[in-house]
C-alpha cells in the first residue's frame, strides 16, 4: 500500500525532483504548490517521469482553507515542507516579506497537521542557519546564527519546530539542512529555472550560456578563500532527493526533532565552478568581479557524517554530473518554450 507524502512547493526544483524520487519509491506524493517560483509546465514533466497522473492542489500553504481540504481529503501520513522564499539579496531588501511568508506558511501547515493528527514532518532548512562559519567542515553541532533574514527564517523555523516537539512527543521532524543544490534531473527535465532574476550561480551562468545576460556577476574578490571568491557546497539535486526519501524511511525512529545536514563536504569556490563550466563547453564564460553581497559568508561545506551515519545517505553525484545535468535541462527547456 502507497504512503501518502504532502509536499508543500512540489513543483519547485528540489521539490518537483523529490516528488519523482518518492513516486518511483513506492510512496504516493501530493503536491500544493502556488507558482510563485515554478512553472505551470512542471507539473506534466513530474508526471511524465513518474508515469502516471500525481494529486496536485493549487494554492498557497498560508491558507488554511485549503489545507483543511486536502488533508480532509487525503490520509496523510507525512509532510515534507518547502515552501517558502530563499534568495538571501531579496531578503535583505525585504525583510518583512520574508517573515510573513516563511514563518506564516509554517505555522498554518503545522496548525493544520496537528488538526488532521498529522505529526511527521521533514523540514527544508538551510545551511544559512550556521551563519557565518566558526570551523570547516560545519557539523549539526555547530552554533546556530542567522546572518540575513532569509537564514533567520529558517532558523526561527527550526526553533518553532523544537518547542512544538517538546510539547508534544508524537512529532516526529527531520530538520534537513541544505547547502548548495544545483544540477537537473537525468532526463534533462525539472532544472533550476527560477522566475525573475536568479539569484543563484548556476542560473546564472545558464543565462550567459544563452545569451540573456552578458557576464556572472562574482560577488567580492578578497575573501580568505584560495582564490578571493565565495566557497560553497553544490550537492547535485539528485542526491538531495534520495536524502528526503532516506529521511522518510527513518523517521518513524526519530524522537523530537533531529537536524541533519545534506551536502557533498567539498568546497568549490565561484571560480572554480565557473572554470569547471568553461572545462566541459570548451570555452570561458565571460564574468567580472563586483562588490560582495550583503549577507553572504566567505565558504561554506559540510560534514556529513551524520547523514551517512544515520540515514545511510551520502552524495554521490559530481560537479560535472551536475554541470552536464544543468545543460541538458537547458536545451530541454529551449524545445519547450520555441
Amino acid at each position: 500500500m502507497m504512503r501518502n507524502v504532502l509536499v508543500t512547493g512540489g513543483c519547485g526544483f528540489i521539490g518537483s525532483n523529490t516528488v519523482v524520487c518518492l513516486s518511483q519509491n513506492g510512496y504516493e506524493p501530493i503536491i500544493i504548490d502556488n507558482f510563485t517560483n515554478a512553472k505551470r509546465s512542471v507539473v506534466a514533466d513530474i508526471e511524465r517521469l513518474c508515469g502516471r497522473a500525481i494529486k496536485f492542489y493549487e494554492g498557497d500553504v498560508k491558507d488554511p482553507f485549503l489545507l483543511r481540504t486536502v488533508f480532509e481529503e487525503n490520509e496523510v501520513e507525512t509532510v515534507i515542507h518547502f515552501a517558502g522564499l530563499k534568495a538571501v539579496g531579496e531578503s535583505v531588501k525585504n525583510p518583512l516579506h520574508y517573515y510573513q511568508s516563511n514563518l506564516g506558511s509554517t505555522l498554518t501547515l503545522l496548525e493544520a497537521m496537528t488538526d488532521a493528527g498529522c505529526f511527521h514532518l521533514i523540514f527544508s532548512s538551510s545551511a544559512t542557519v550556521y551563519g557565518n562559519p566558526q570551523y570547516l567542515p560545519i557539523d549539526e553541532a555547530h552554533p546556530l546564527q542567522g546572518t540575513n533574514p532569509y537564514g533567520r527564517t529558517k532558523l526561527y523555523q527550526e526553533e518553532i519546530l523544537r518547542d512544538l516537539a517538546m510539547s508534544d512527543s508524537r512529532w516526529r521532524i527531520a530538520l534537513l539542512r541544505y547547502f548548495n543544490p544545483v544540477g537537473a534531473h537525468s532526463s534533462g527535465s525539472l532544472g533550476e529555472d527560477p522566475s525573475g532574476v536568479p539569484n543563484n550561480l548556476f542560473p546564472i551562468i545558464l543565462q550567459v550560456i544563452q545569451g540573456l545576460r552578458a557576464k556572472v556577476q562574482v560577488f567580492g574578490s578578497d575573501y580568505s578563500t584560495p582564490d578571493g571568491s565565495g566557497v560553497r557546497d553544490y550537492i547535485h539535486v539528485s542526491d538531495l532527493a534520495l536524502g528526503h526519501v532516506a529521511a522518510l524511511k527513518k523517521l518513524d525512529g526519530m524522537v523530537g526533532t533531529k537536524a541533519i545536514n545534506l551536502g557533498t563536504g567539498q568546497g568549490y569556490s565561484v571560480l572554480d565552478v565557473l572554470d569547471a563550466f568553461a572545462s566541459i563547453l570548451g570555452h570561458q564564460i565571460d564574468y567580472e568581479i563586483v562588490e560582495r553581497r550583503p549577507g553572504d559568508v566567505p565558504a561554506c561545506f559540510a560534514d556529513s557524517n551524520m547523514a551517512n551515519s544515520i540515514l545511510g545517505w551520502r552524495a554521490m553525484k559530481t560537479m560535472n554530473s551536475a554541470i552536464k545535468d544543468s545543460l541538458r535541462a537547458l536545451k530541454h527547456e529551449s524545445k519547450i518554450t520555441k
